[in-house]
């Protein structure tokens, strides 16, 4: 009688324990916000899809070819520009104007943001300077620089040394105003030199901001040297294309905006990768 009981009493209660809890909720599926795993060599599909539109646009005659010419057409006369020794000598000249001008431009933005970053003397004499050149159109100089250095060479990689330490400097300078106050007590408290305060909370604190200005400035150094390749100029891609709209050959301008666009693409992406190497150690949204 008493084993009756006592299997009657297990069998009774085993359903109980396997009900929900009155007043509980269930448990909900964690929702991922954010944007996922990255894919390889995402950012060439927008231009292959302008090309592709582009490509069926001009097969299917919706495209004036005097204004704009097929895809195969500019390909067509790149490969003869190329082949006659043209193209090549255009490139190699705008590449070596825009690497001058820019290197200039990333030393000078860097030592200035830290000048201005680091110290309150160099911030009252640098800051409001910068901002006052920021707020005054660098091609405007171009007439005033002509006169100071000359149609050469020299006052068109100045102007694009402007235009590439301008946004380096904002953003670098901006990134050390932000670093947190507490990293900086923390590192009085530990004791550390100016150098190793420099080395090890400065720059990794700095690194973002740099490399958003890194981005802009490069990106300047393109749209700089475009503008200034068709001023006083008698080689490079801007002339090519100068000289290419006097003729009425819209494919030749159309090829150097091709060979601009994949540099300019190129070194971004470079740019890009040199930052997500250095920046490791970061977890932000986008990794």
């Amino acid at each position: 009688m008493t084993a009756v009981t006592t299997t009657t009493h297990t069998t009774a209660t085993a359903p109980a324990a396997l009900a929900p809890v009155e007043g509980t909720h269930p448990v909900r599926r964690r929702r991922r916000l954010a944007p996922g795993r990255r894919l390889p060599a995402t950012r060439l599909v927008g231009p292959a899809v302008v090309l592709a539109l582009w490509s069926v646009a001009s097969a299917a005659g919706l495209l004036d070819p005097g204004a704009i010419p097929a895809p195969w057409t500019v390909l067509e006369t790149g490969s003869r520009l190329w082949s006659a020794g043209t193209l090549p000598d255009d490139i190699l000249t705008s590449l070596q104007r825009a690497a001058t001008g820019f290197s200039i431009g990333l030393a000078v933005g860097i030592l200035l943001a830290l000048a201005a970053g680091l110290t309150r003397t160099g911030e009252a004499l640098i800051d409001g300077t910068v901002n006052l050149n920021r707020a005054i159109p660098t091609l405007g100089l171009i007439p005033l620089f002509i006169l100071w250095l000359g149609i050469g060479e020299t006052f068109k990689i100045a102007i694009i040394a402007i235009v590439v330490y301008i946004p380096i400097y904002l953003n670098t300078h901006a990134a050390l105003s932000g670093i947190d106050s507490r990293f900086v007590e923390l590192a009085e408290v530990q004791g550390l030199s100016r150098l190793r305060f420099i080395r090890q909370v400065v720059i990794p604190g700095a690194l973002p901001g740099f490399f958003v200005g890194l981005r802009l400035g490069v990106t300047g150094s393109w749209l700089g040297l475009v503008v200034l390749e068709q001023i006083n100029a008698t080689s490079g891609l801007g002339y090519m294309m100068f000289q290419a709209q006097n003729y009425g050959q819209t494919d030749v301008i159309l090829v150097g905006l091709v060979v601009y666009g994949v540099f300019g693409l190129i070194s971004d992406s470079a740019v890009r990768l040199i930052e997500r190497r250095v920046l490791s150690w970061r977890r932000t949204l986008s990794s």
